[in-house]
């Protein structure tokens, strides 16, 4: 059985987006060939979100390597809080260590703390160790949306980001995204970078994280779903990429009240600004400016995972908002999909999830851009909100195969696929990467 060193900083009982990736696909790699060691960071060192409870999905007998970090009080006098800086000296000592003495293989970057990434190259140069990259978000941005971070420390922050991705990518030995537009940039970048080095692969939905999230002690403090209005929930960033979709969404809501007598809605958005200390809200103006300040509640402090889980179950819809990135693809799709629960999604015309979500049958899509007239889209899902009034207490899901298609073992063969791959494209025969 081949070992696979897998770099995820952020690990159970911490709680961060960019984990579940590695989190659900840890009871299917042995299956499918890979052994796999985790290099994190402790989670008394890393300083998030400590959520206990996600310790009970981690299959017994997993192996994994916590390290130091530097104090976050101390960085943060020069400015810098992120945990892949604070670590690095640490987890490159580890991660040395464990390719000296456990015979690694591959080395398996799934994580948005870019800066640790860089070390896939060091650890080629001193031990020949091919390495694979997980693109979750956009490392080098080209961005220039509405979402883009101004400001001093943002710009230094882009500079950074520029100078070290090129110094990962020249020597990579596969790409792993979660959206086709990620690999197509960096193709596009660095010709070392070719078509079949890459695979794009959603992050896996997992039934058993609900089954374990349904099991806990719940009370639901945000809304009750039995007070006569309709709730719907969305459980994840917010920002100003997502401006548009929520204008679309609270317009299309307002307008379908003004038509007819409809039960009265209320939207709540939870997390939406959980890496922020400020906790910034960034949803419920779009409704303020809108004269619809009563129709949202916006909790922008995250909320536990399992948690949002629980609360996106607990709604009588759920909310999907998509940025005006193309390229951006929400990482919750799936288990929104696994809630049972209707869907209202408003998305750019050209991202990746959309199809899916047709394809589903569980909800209502619109799209915006492409010379869309917004107000048409406005009007197009005010005239499908019926559908989703009409079923907000029937149980939705999406057929069985494509279940089994985005689930949590299906997404962990194609990685393992991608890892083998990558070893044929490291061998000096050259062998062309396919899955």
């Amino acid at each position: 059985m081949k070992r696979v060193l897998i770099v995820s900083p952020s690990f159970p009982p911490t709680s961060t987006a960019d984990l579940h990736r590695v989190r659900t696909s840890l009871p299917f790699y042995r299956e499918f060939g890979w052994q796999p060691l985790v290099l994190a960071v402790s989670p008394e060192k890393h300083g998030g979100l400590v959520e206990t409870d996600l310790l009970a999905t981690i299959p017994a007998g997993i192996d994994v390597v916590r390290t130091n970090a530097l104090p976050a009080a101390l960085t943060r006098l020069c400015g810098i809080g992120n945990v892949a800086f604070r670590a690095w000296p640490y987890l490159h000592a580890a991660g040395s260590k464990a390719i000296r003495s456990r015979g690694i293989d591959l080395v398996y970057f799934s994580t948005t703390m870019f800066p640790a990434v860089a070390l896939g190259r060091v650890w080629k140069a001193r031990f020949g160790t091919p390495y694979v990259i997980d693109m979750q978000d956009p490392w080098k941005t080209d961005y220039r949306g509405a979402g883009l971070r101004r400001g001093v420390k943002a710009r230094a922050a882009r500079l950074l980001h520029g100078a070290l991705e090129p110094f990962a990518m020249r020597q990579v030995d596969g790409i792993v995204s979660v959206s086709a537009g990620y690999s197509d940039t960096l193709r596009a970048r660095y010709a070392g970078i070719t078509a079949d080095m890459c695979t794009t692969i959603p992050f896996g939905a997992s039934a058993e994280d609900f089954a374990t999230a349904r099991q806990l002690p719940w009370r639901n403090d945000l809304f009750n779903r039995r007070d006569g209005r309709l709730h719907g929930v969305s459980v994840g960033r917010g920002g100003r990429d997502l401006a548009g979709a929520a204008a679309i969404l609270f317009r299309a809501i307002k307008l379908r009240a003004d038509r007819s007598a409809v039960p009265s809605v209320r939207l709540t958005f939870v997390g939406t600004d959980y890496a922020s200390a400020a906790h910034r809200p960034t949803i419920a103006p779009i409704a303020d400016a809108l004269g619809l300040a009563d129709l949202v509640d916006e909790r922008p402090a995250r909320v536990p995972f399992l948690a949002g889980l629980r609360l996106l179950s607990d709604g009588h819809f759920t909310i999907v908002l998509g940025s005006d990135d193309p390229a951006y693809s929400p990482s919750k799709i799936y288990p929104y999909l696994m809630t049972g629960r209707p869907f209202v999604a408003v998305l750019h015309h050209a991202s990746p999830v959309v199809p899916l979500l047709q394809q589903s049958g569980t909800g209502v899509v619109v799209t915006f851009g492409n010379g869309a007239d917004p107000s048409a889209t406005v009007a197009a899902l005010a005239d499908q909100l019926d559908w989703i009034y009409a079923r907000t207490e029937q149980p939705m899901a999406p057929p069985a195969a494509m279940v089994e298609s985005f689930g949590a073992r299906e997404m962990t063969r194609r990685q393992c696929a991608a890892f083998e791959a990558a070893l044929r494209h490291a061998s000096p025969e050259g062998v062309p990467c396919v899955e």
